[in-house]
């Protein structure tokens, strides 16, 4: 049955890229439609657009996916009667380094070419793939992704008489906790840092434990620790992510706005001039050497 004109068809995917020195992206034939294009495909009911991209991604080219920054959203109308559904349509968009795989022809998608941008460009069957693989070659590709997170909820300072240091996270910050390893996942984390506080470390401890890592402890992106040199802490947030990798950091609500500040920049502020950091949100920082390529704000999950 095609749905009414007007429903939105919410829909995720990926420029999928691999060779930092030479990137070249995947694009898919569907013989559907006999059309080239970006992988992507709707969402499933309450699947959010991240994890749909790493899903149709894997779906579409046999290929794990890492995601970086985020891309422009792409909207066009549907009317192919192949879709099964008419109406308005929604496309996130990430850029998302390859982890490996090996593509297999299907009955939805029958071939994979990996090409450098411009020769996607010209391959491309829609102008809104084109305009998506325009973002991502607008900008260079990271040598490292750092995944900049706010420890969870842990309750109200006031409430808590011992040392602070030791203050845990609360049962709704065990909860956030356990879905921030599910949304750091989508990015392809190798490393597990932390501030020494209590509730930084058991806000990342759930994740650490999926990857099978330990913890690091990063005295120098405590409150206390940062703010007495604020060009050490920055050093050392650069130091970690420095090679090919991608590191997840959680510090503190004092130290991450000034540190996402320092190294992204206005970009990285809200209309209020502020640079958010909720408790249990993330930073997602793109980063070539010591550039900061792209900064993404993720609300709490």
């Amino acid at each position: 049955m095609t749905a009414e004109i007007g429903t939105v068809i919410r829909a995720a995917g990926a420029v999928l890229w691999r060779n930092h020195d030479a990137p070249e992206v995947a694009l898919v034939h569907r013989p559907r439609y006999d059309d080239w294009s970006l992988p992507k495909g709707k969402l499933d009911d309450g699947e959010s657009p991240l994890v749909a991209a790493v899903r149709e991604v894997a779906e579409e080219t046999g290929h794990r996916a890492a995601l970086g920054r985020r891309l422009i959203q792409a909207r066009y109308l549907v009317r192919s009667a192949h879709a099964g559904r008419t109406g308005p349509k929604v496309v996130d968009y990430w850029a998302a380094r390859t982890l490996g795989g090996r593509f297999e022809p299907n009955a939805e998608v029958d071939e994979l070419r990996w090409l450098d941008p411009a020769q996607a460009r010209e391959l491309l069957s829609y102008e809104f793939d084109r305009t998506v693989l325009d973002s991502f070659a607008a900008v260079p590709v990271p040598t490292s992704t750092m995944l900049l997170v706010r420890h969870a909820k842990a309750g109200e300072r006031t409430r808590w008489h011992g040392d602070d240091d030791l203050r845990p996270l609360t049962a709704a910050g065990r909860r956030q906790a356990a879905e921030l390893t599910r949304l750091l996942a989508l990015f392809g984390p190798t490393r597990v840092h932390s501030a020494p506080r209590v509730r930084c470390v058991q806000s990342v401890q759930p994740l650490a434990a999926a990857l099978g890592v330990e913890v690091i402890t990063e005295p120098r992106l405590s409150e206390e620790g940062y703010w007495p040199d604020p060009a050490a802490g920055r050093r050392r947030v650069l130091h970690i992510a420095a090679g090919a990798c991608t590191p997840v950091v959680c510090s503190q609500g004092g130290v991450i706005p000034d540190l996402v500040h320092a190294l992204a920049g206005p970009a990285a502020t809200d209309e209020y001039g502020e640079v958010p950091s909720r408790k249990g949100s993330t930073w997602v920082l793109s980063l070539r050497g010591e550039q900061c390529l792209a900064a993404d704000y993720y609300p709490p999950p």
